[in-house]
């Protein structure tokens, strides 16, 4: 009898902690704390079963808010990437809520306490699918914008998408959304493959690259600020320019900014207080756009 009654209280910790129970939580999952009033959110991910660890943050009162997404940055590594901390990307987020905005960090499928598959896997080095990779991070993106605007606090115009490195080659494949869902990009040194091998200044597949950021650009239909830091090692600023060209010429819009060097490596530019100074002039515009599409 004591072994059927551990094995039943076994099913029943199965049933309330395992991947149908956690489908079913959403939205806060702690109190908001005092710098801006940053608190833990679950939001759903694009795979059925795992929420995605998020950050909000907000101004006082009760909104509506327009709403900025920060998509964060990643790595091929997947120990590297199970190991990372939840991105909070602070300074930023803080940023964008002194200019009106309610802010969430998602934290991607494949990173962190989320875990699970990571479906924006971009394959091996010299056949790396980056397309593919870049639109499977926009999934996740959009994923969480829709669950936000059902928010009572959350305007219902267009979003602000700010994206780093990896999600901010996942914002380049949003510019083909209505502004009325996505309303301005803001990407920092966007691409896929940097670091290949974990050597500065080498990236995978540079061909590969130009040809999926091409496609990206055909069908764009919102305008992007593209910043890179003179240092940024990841994606330098000659090739970042190549990418930044290559959308254009596909038919996107693309504001590209060089931005001074930014401490010892400029690739993390946008999780640093003393970068913050140099974007705000493209966040002013950001939020410009989002209350002519409101």
């Amino acid at each position: 009898m004591a072994l059927l009654r551990c094995v039943s209280w076994l099913l029943v910790l199965a049933v309330l902690t395992g991947p149908g129970a956690r489908a079913q939580t959403f939205g806060p999952v702690a109190p908001a704390g005092e710098t801006a009033r940053q608190q833990q959110w679950l939001v759903p991910s694009t795979e059925p079963g795992i929420p995605a660890h998020a950050l909000l943050y907000r101004p006082a009162g009760d909104g509506p808010f327009p709403l900025a997404l920060i998509a964060h940055a990643s790595t091929q590594n997947a120990l590297r990437r199970a190991q990372m901390p939840q991105p909070s990307y602070t300074a930023l987020a803080r940023e964008l809520v002194a200019r009106g905005y309610a802010v969430l960090v998602p934290e991607r499928l494949g990173h962190g306490r989320t875990g699970g598959p990571y479906v924006e896997d971009q394959g091996g080095c010299e056949e790396a699918n980056y397309e593919k990779a870049g639109r499977a991070t926009a999934a996740q993106i959009l994923r969480a914008l829709a669950y936000m605007r059902e928010q009572p606090f959350v305007a219902k115009g267009g979003a602000l998408v700010v994206g780093h490195s990896a999600g901010g080659w996942g914002a380049l494949a949003l510019a083909t959304q209505s502004p009325h869902l996505v309303s301005g990009i803001i990407v920092f040194a966007p691409g896929r493959g940097g670091h290949a091998d974990d050597v500065e200044g080498r990236v995978c597949a540079e061909q590969r690259l130009r040809e999926a950021v091409r496609i990206f650009g055909r069908d764009a239909r919102l305008d992007v600020t593209w910043l890179v830091a003179a240092n940024d090692s990841y994606f330098p600023p000659s090739l970042s320019r190549q990418l930044a060209d290559a959308f254009t010429f596909a038919g996107g819009t693309a504001e590209f900014r060089l931005l001074p060097p930014f401490s010892h490596e400029g690739h993390w530019l946008a999780e640093q207080q003393g970068g913050i100074t140099a974007v705000s002039e493209a966040l002013s515009r950001a939020r410009a756009a989002v209350h002519r599409v409101r």
